[in-house]
C-alpha cells in the first residue's frame, strides 16, 4: 500500500526551497474599482481585470511548474465556509452594525446565512453594493438603507487581497496573523484568520504572534535565517508594532534576533519589501538610492531579558546576526531615474523559489540583469496590470511550507 505523506508546513527562511503557497487569483472584487474609489481602496490605477487573471494565472503555473503547489485562496476560503462557526466568524467582520445601524444589519447578516459557502465567499470578497441588496429588503425599517445610493458598498470590497503576504507569514511551524494598518485593508485579516481556524489543510496549526495592539504587516516581515527576522518600520508597520512582534517571538522560541529596519513613510516604500528582497542565503536585492543609508536596530533575546542595540547600517547588523560574514547586496547599480523607475515598479520585490532562483517583474529589465550577472536564476513573469495595486511576486505569494535551511 502506497502512503502519500503530507508536506511539513512551516518555513524558517526567505529562500528554502518553496513546497506550498497561498495565491489569490484577481477576481469581482478589482471590478469594483472606479476612478473615485481607486485611491481609498489604494490602488494607483483600474486594472484590466482579465488581463490580470492571464498574468497572475501565467505566475501560478510557472510555480506549479516548479514543484510548488499552490492553493487559492477562494477556494481555501469556500472550503472553510462549509463550517458553521467560519460563516459567522466571516458575516460578523463583513457587517457593521455602527455603519449599517442595527435594522439593516440584522436583515443582511440573516440573507448572508442563507448563502451557499462559494456565494458567501464572493460576497465576503467582492462586497456588496445597496443596489445589490435582495428585492425583499426593507426600506421602512431603514434610515441608512432610504439615504444611501444604490452604488455605495453596503460591503466593501477587497481588492488588496492578490497581496497575500500582508494579512499572514509563517515563521517556523506556526503562522502568524497579523494587523493591518489601513482601513481599506483591517478585514483581509479576518478571512485569513477564518481560513487558518477553520480549512482542514490547517487543523492543529499554532499561532505565532496574536496581538492586535498595533499594526504589523508580512510585506514588512523578512525571514533573513533561522532565527533572524527583519521588521521594516515605516507607512504600514509602527515601532510598537514591531517590538510587539519581537517579544512574541522570542516569547515562542521562534527567534532570537529581531532587526527593526527604519524605512521611509511613503507609497512607493510602503513595506520593507519593495526595497530590500532576498535572492540567495546570503544576498539581499536592494534599491540602489537606500543602500547605504538602510539601518537597523538591533533586538536580542538574552538571559537576562530583550535588549535593543544601537541604530547601526543594515547590511552589517544583519551579518552578525546571522553569523556570516558578510551579507551580500545585489545593487542594481542603475542610474538614478531607472533605478527609481523599476523600484516603483517592484524590481526589488523578488519571490525566492529556492536559494538562488527568483520570480521577478519582466519590466524590470535592467535590475533582472544585475541579478543574473550576480548568479541568480531570473524566472520573468508579466506584470502590465498585475502592478497597479504596487505590489511584486513576494507580495503577491504567502509561503506556506519551505524546506529548512
Amino acid at each position: 500500500m502506497l502512503f502519500v505523506t503530507a508536506t511539513v508546513l512551516g518555513s524558517n527562511s526567505e529562500v528554502g526551497t518553496l513546497r506550498v503557497v497561498i495565491l489569490h487569483r484577481p477576481g469581482a472584487e478589482l471590478q469594483r474599482l472606479t476612478p473615485r474609489n481607486n485611491d481609498k481602496l489604494l490602488f494607483d490605477g483600474l486594472p484590466w481585470v482579465s488581463r490580470a487573471q492571464e498574468e497572475h494565472d501565467a505566475f501560478a503555473d510557472l510555480l506549479r511548474s516548479r514543484g510548488v503547489e499552490v492553493l487559492l485562496m477562494s477556494d481555501l476560503l469556500t472550503e472553510a465556509l462549509g463550517s458553521g462557526a467560519a460563516r459567522m466568524q466571516g458575516i460578523a467582520a463583513a457587517v457593521e452594525a455602527r455603519r449599517l445601524g442595527l435594522p439593516l444589519a440584522q436583515e443582511l447578516s440573516a440573507y448572508l446565512r442563507s448563502l451557499e459557502p462559494a456565494d458567501l465567499a464572493h460576497v465576503l470578497t467582492a462586497g456588496m453594493t445597496f443596489t445589490e441588496l435582495p428585492a425583499g429588503t426593507k426600506t421602512d425599517t431603514s434610515l441608512v438603507r432610504r439615504m444611501h445610493h444604490g452604488g455605495d458598498f453596503v460591503i466593501e470590497p477587497l481588492p488588496n487581497l492578490l497581496f497575500t503576504r500582508d494579512s499572514s507569514f509563517w515563521i517556523g511551524p506556526r503562522v502568524a496573523i497579523t494587523s493591518l494598518a489601513l482601513p481599506a485593508r483591517m478585514r483581509e485579516t479576518s478571512l485569513t484568520d477564518l481560513i487558518y481556524a477553520h480549512h482542514p489543510r490547517f487543523l492543529g496549526v499554532r499561532r505565532a504572534y496574536e496581538s492586535h495592539t498595533a499594526p504589523v504587516e508580512g510585506g514588512d516581515v523578512l525571514l533573513l535565517s533561522p532565527g533572524v527576522v527583519a521588521v521594516g518600520v515605516g507607512e504600514r508597520t509602527t515601532p510598537a508594532g514591531a517590538e510587539a512582534l519581537a517579544r512574541s517571538l522570542f516569547d515562542d522560541g521562534l527567534a532570537h534576533t529581531v532587526l527593526a529596519v527604519p524605512i521611509a513613510q511613503e507609497r512607493a516604500q510602503m513595506h520593507l519589501d519593495t526595497v530590500c528582497t532576498m535572492v540567495d542565503v546570503d544576498a539581499v536585492v536592494m534599491y540602489p538610492a537606500i543602500s547605504d543609508s538602510l539601518s537597523a536596530f538591533t533586538i536580542k533575546r538574552t538571559p537576562d531579558g530583550v535588549k535593543i542595540l544601537d541604530e547601526a547600517p543594515f547590511v552589517k547588523a544583519a551579518a552578525a546576526a546571522m553569523d556570516i560574514e558578510q551579507l551580500r547586496v545585489i545593487d542594481t547599480g542603475l542610474d538614478p531615474v531607472t533605478a527609481e523607475r523599476e523600484q516603483w515598479d517592484d524590481g526589488n520585490n523578488t519571490l525566492a523559489l529556492a536559494p538562488g532562483v527568483v520570480v521577478a517583474y519582466e519590466r524590470n529589465a535592467e535590475t533582472n540583469a544585475r541579478l543574473q550577472d550576480s548568479g541568480i536564476e531570473v524566472l520573468p513573469i508579466a506584470a502590465s496590470e498585475l502592478g497597479t495595486g504596487r505590489g511584486g511576486p513576494r507580495c503577491m505569494s504567502c509561503p506556506v511550507a519551505r524546506d529548512p535551511l
